[in-house]
């Protein structure tokens, strides 16, 4: 876990050769993994500060369902469900990103406090382009296959590893040829995101592949569909134990950060997971 250097959000620069847990907070009526549980703002504020508290660096507020088969949400509308929960726990020092693939959202959200910008459109579009140069935000460049309401209609790969690695290092560059510091970027796989799941367990059993591009990995296998399918479990919130194994191989395999829904039991399980490959228990 050594050498990955500094991953810098705005006024925070994280150490990388220890792990990061990113906690999920959704703020939809549509999540696969909540149902809505959250889209109250004062639920929402309430949740975050609890991840803080089990031991998340950063919490990822999203306003748009981007499960499989997703429509679209109007832009007012996201920002309207995300806007106040990132200002209110950004001003109570939480270190706060903001799930989106759009640029006015993205815009707003880091006026109001945001420290990061999660884009599963990996800013494809210009215009997120523009507002990461225009900030010192901490920027997830995330590969999707189209989009989510098309992204598993037969997703197909020649190298599914090769060819996300190299489609994800040609976005980083992108920003960085506008202006983008290196030390900004981390790099996602978009596990779930236009894959199967054969293509999902490829793209984490050579995540180490991913981790020599030059770039801090993150990785969100948090319920995701996949893990059921091993398991067997219809259920996202009972893939709890499928979540931690994935997120355990991810930290030892060269993943930087790992975005979660169960923070608690995923932060000690990195712990547990850090102190057995270091030989030391602090």
């Amino acid at each position: 876990m050594e050498g990955r250097g500094i991953w810098q959000c705005g006024p925070h620069a994280f150490d990388l050769s220890r792990p990061l847990v990113m906690g999920v907070l959704n703020v939809t009526p549509d999540s696969f993994s909540d149902a809505g549980e959250y889209l109250d703002p004062v639920a929402a504020f309430s949740r975050g500060h609890a991840m803080v508290e089990e031991g998340a660096a950063i919490v990822d507020v999203g306003g748009e369902s981007t499960r499989p088969g997703a429509d679209a949400t109007d832009v007012a509308e996201e920002l309207a469900r995300i806007r106040p929960v990132v200002a209110s726990l950004a001003d109570s020092d939480v270190c706060v990103s903001v799930d989106t693939r759009h640029a006015a959202v993205a815009a707003a959200c880091v006026a109001a406090g945001a420290q990061v910008i999660n884009d599963i459109s990996g800013f494809r579009d210009p215009a997120m382009r523009d507002v990461a140069a225009g900030c010192d935000a901490g920027l997830v460049v995330m590969h999707m296959l189209g989009g989510p309401g098309t992204m598993q209609e037969r997703p197909t790969y020649s190298d599914v590893v090769a060819e996300v690695g190299s489609w994800l290092v040609r976005q980083a560059q992108l920003l960085e040829f506008a202006g983008v510091a290196h030390e900004r970027i981390v790099i996602d796989p978009g596990i779930g995101f236009g894959k199967t799941p054969e293509h999902n367990l490829e793209l984490l059993r050579r995540l180490a592949d991913l981790a020599s591009l030059g770039y801090p990995v993150l990785v969100g296998a948090s319920r995701k569909r996949f893990v059921g399918s091993i398991t067997g479990e219809t259920e996202p919130r009972r893939r709890l134990a499928g979540s931690l194994a994935a997120a355990v191989w991810a930290v030892t395999h060269g993943a930087a950060v790992v975005r979660v829904h169960d923070v608690y039991e995923t932060v000690r399980a990195v712990q547990v997971s850090s102190a057995i490959e270091k030989g030391a228990a602090r």
